[in-house]
């Protein structure tokens, strides 16, 4: 296979990946009923004036599967950081005890837990499109090189049997996500 054509496929493979990889980041935002730290990755707290991932000022604890604590590295810091929890709309109210912040996650409703999984099914849905967009992309290139006719129709078999890889993979990735919301 001509080098030209195997970069070409390379770049489409790396595409489809990061595809898929920002599919499984954004799943680990939509909550799936238990308490995870990653829920409170968009929280943004003011540090001496800066916008500061909660992260980065406090420790994010889960002492058991519904609830959350956060433990900040500066007490003064408790009231600024329910206030990014509160700016972030993620539909939580925090107990401030003086020394931390306790969120109990309340049990998805049945009507919440299909409005997640319509989530899920529309982000990997977007990863799909850009999963097809590079098939397409690598595909356009491809006909831009001055290879054979059999090379170019070889190669574009190589980039569909890529793409069937990857969708399956999205596939499965949807179904894991949506057992895990809808198991109660």
């Amino acid at each position: 296979m001509n080098e030209e054509i195997v970069i070409i496929t390379h770049t489409a493979k790396e595409s489809m990946d990061l595809s898929v990889k920002h599919l499984e980041k954004e799943l680990l935002n939509i909550r799936a009923g238990k308490a995870n730290p990653v829920m409170l990755n968009a929280v943004m707290v003011e540090y001496y004036g800066t916008p500061t991932p909660l992260n980065q000022v406090a420790n994010v604890n889960t002492p058991d599967g519904r609830t959350l604590s956060i433990q900040p590295w500066e007490k003064a810091l408790l009231p600024e950081i329910e206030k990014g929890i509160l700016q972030a709309d993620l539909g939580f109210n925090p107990m401030n005890n003086g020394e931390s912040l306790i969120i109990n996650i309340p049990p998805l409703t049945e009507e919440r837990r299909k409005e997640l999984v319509k989530l899920v099914k529309a982000e990997v849905e977007n990863t799909k499109i850009a999963v097809r967009n590079a098939r397409k992309d690598a595909n356009n290139e491809i006909k831009k090189t001055d290879s054979s006719e059999d090379l170019q129709k070889n190669a574009e078999i190589d980039i569909q049997e890529l793409t069937n890889q990857y969708i399956n993979k999205v596939d499965k990735i949807l179904n894991v996500k949506e057992n895990e919301i809808l198991t109660l």
